[in-house]
């Protein structure tokens, strides 16, 4: 499992299908990867493929079947734990020669890892019995990367019978996908997203593999990616008090990120970090003794120390020092890279025509966007197929798409069934009433345009998979939606796996020419660029409320400024040049925020 994978780093989930089969290109190297379980129908398609691929047989599972969903995450997750598995026994067989399997999987490894320096020493060792003895131990000390999976907590929509009739709850996506994942042969981690679901949590508790054993492991474990101390801690103590131990708190930067943006109240990255690092003994604690009471309650074995809880953290990470600083400074325990990996075909699964677009994209091209029909902002790639896509049906006059997968409806406005704000169905009816309400043209036009937004991001995100691999053949499949973070301006060019950890660890450079500040200077811009939109969103309708938000949220912002002139001399150790233009850029960012409520009271 994931604990004892000997890399530092770890590739989270990214859309439906860039990472749905990265544990068969980057497992077998030791190297973890989160698999997403949104889209049954996909995973059913990536099992037909692996399975002729790898000669496998293949039964489908219809949707005319009991329990379809949980029964196709099933069956994709033990395909891949298979092939994995075959992978890891015919690396172990292979030679100690320059570009087998066996060999890349020890150099990939961080020049700190035990196993690296063992490596080398086999390598430097003349004697041959001692030799074939080193490469004997080597052989047994590889271990898979995990297999773990995502769920998205919120995209949870009831799902209906042919007759029309609700299905019981736990036919819902969200526990159908938790059912599939526990029923699997893999042993790994779950990792929930994007807040609570409290029905969902409870569910946990039906399913023996997420408690410990007699040996006080659990054969599947939880990971809780979040973007705050206050967020893990309350979510700990749901769990622990069913007596299910979170082995990991993910955190990632609610902006500097891929994907859906979840921002925090201006609360930045360095000082969440710090809040960690000083209560982290105290949460581990407190939920451990919680959990045990639970445990004890339910008459189940419970260890005598708190179980390994691991803090993490992910998003803009770019450098080396970056990388290192973070699990330094904050004693992390591993940080997560996502975007980069996108130029990495042997890492991640994109389409030839969108990967020429991330090669070639600028900070102009990648933009926080309103297209997805949760109403979360969303990193996006201007130009994608997807948006090419969406403006010719508006052309022809029939916006919206087809909604034919339902992953993201949510909205009843029009209907008593949830509908997807992406599809034809809604923006028609939107688009007739804000035509019957005779609003002024400027204003008609600012709607008409949040309307039209809206992506189909079940197909987008999905897509690149069924592209690459030629799976499939409707036309309509084509548009693709990618998601990355605002980091991939820095790095153009694809890239080869071993540079991309080469990169991470320091040994190589994939950075481009462009100017890159420090990550927590990204993150600072971004959280003002954000502040300064939502006060103009609301400037003609301000609340009180909205008021003390926007105050609220600029104050943050200034405590983390503070924060990071602190913790410069600690960032650059003995590189003052650097501890200077970095002071320069926080003043600077000070400086916009002060402007702007100096604008605000009329001083200037």
């Amino acid at each position: 499992m994931y604990p004892n994978s000997p890399h530092t780093f770890h590739i989270p989930v990214m859309g439906l299908a860039f990472t749905v089969d990265s544990p068969l290109k980057v497992a077998r190297f030791g190297i973890s990867s989160v698999v997403s379980v949104g889209d049954d129908s996909l995973l059913e398609q990536m099992r037909a493929h692996y399975s002729q691929q790898y000669q496998r047989t293949y039964t489908p599972i219809t949707i005319d079947q009991e329990d379809y969903r949980a029964r196709r995450i099933t069956t994709y997750l033990n395909l891949l734990d298979n092939l994995v598995q075959e992978q890891v026994h015919g690396l172990r067989q292979q030679d100690f020669i320059p570009g087998s399997d066996l060999t890349t999987y020890f150099e990939l490894l961080p020049d700190s890892s035990p196993l690296q320096a063992l490596y080398l020493q086999m390598r430097q060792t003349v004697d041959a019995e001692q030799k074939h003895h080193l490469q004997q131990a080597l052989r047994e000390a590889v271990v898979p990367g995990s297999i773990d999976i995502n769920i998205m907590t919120k995209l949870d929509k009831t799902n209906y019978a042919k007759s029309g009739e609700p299905l019981p709850a736990e036919y819902s996506d969200a526990l159908a996908a938790l059912r599939g994942f526990a029923h699997s042969t893999v042993r790994a981690s779950v990792v929930f997203s994007a807040g609570m679901n409290m029905r969902l949590y409870s569910y946990l508790e039906q399913f023996p593999c997420f408690f410990p054993d007699k040996k006080g492991t659990s054969e599947k474990q939880i990971i809780i990616k979040v973007s705050d101390y206050r967020s893990a801690f309350v979510q700990g103590k749901i769990l622990a008090k069913k007596g299910i131990w979170v082995s990991e708190f993910r955190i990632e930067s609610g902006l500097n990120c891929g994907g859906h943006a979840f921002a925090t109240d201006g609360y930045l990255l360095g000082p969440i970090l710090e809040e960690f690092k000083q209560n982290r003994q105290a949460m581990r604690s407190e939920l451990y003794s919680m959990c045990s009471a639970a445990l004890a309650g339910k008459g189940l074995p419970v260890s005598q120390n708190p179980p390994v809880q691991r803090i993490t953290v992910q998003g803009g990470l770019g450098t080396a020092e970056e990388n290192a600083f973070m699990l330094r400074h904050y004693e992390l325990d591993a940080t997560g890279w996502g975007t980069p990996f996108l130029l990495v075909p042997e890492a991640t699964t994109v389409d030839d025509d969108t990967l020429a677009k991330l090669v070639q994209a600028t900070s102009d091209d990648l933009y926080l966007s309103p297209i997805s029909p949760l109403g979360v902002p969303f990193n996006a790639l201007r130009g994608t197929s997807s948006e090419q896509q969406k403006q010719e049906r508006i052309a022809k006059g029939k916006p919206g798409s087809p909604c034919i997968k339902k992953h993201l409806v949510s909205n009843t406005e029009f209907t008593s069934e949830p509908i997807c704000t992406a599809s034809r169905k809604y923006q028609r009816r939107k688009l007739v009433q804000l035509q019957a309400q005779n609003l002024a043209p400027h204003v008609y036009l600012a709607e008409e345009a949040k309307v039209l937004a809206k992506e189909c991001l079940c197909d987008g995100l999905a897509n690149a998979a069924l592209q690459q691999l030629r799976i499939g053949k409707k036309a309509a499949s084509n548009a693709v939606t990618i998601c990355p973070g605002p980091n991939l301006a820095f790095f153009s060019g694809v890239f080869r796996l071993q540079e991309m950890v080469d990169h991470i660890y320091g040994r190589f450079n994939a950075l481009n020419q462009t100017y890159r500040p420090h990550v927590f200077i990204n993150e600072l811009k971004m959280y003002i660029d954000y502040w300064k939109n939502k006060k103009a969103e609301q400037l003609e309708t301000l609340t009180d409320k909205q008021q003390k938000y926007l105050q609220s949220f600029w104050q943050n912002l200034q405590e983390g400024i503070s924060y990071y002139k602190q913790l410069l001399p600690a960032l650059f150790a003995d590189q003052l040049e650097k501890q200077v233009l970095v002071l320069d850029e926080l003043l600077e960012a000070e400086d916009q925020l002060w402007l702007a409520r100096l604008k605000e009271t009329g001083i200037v």
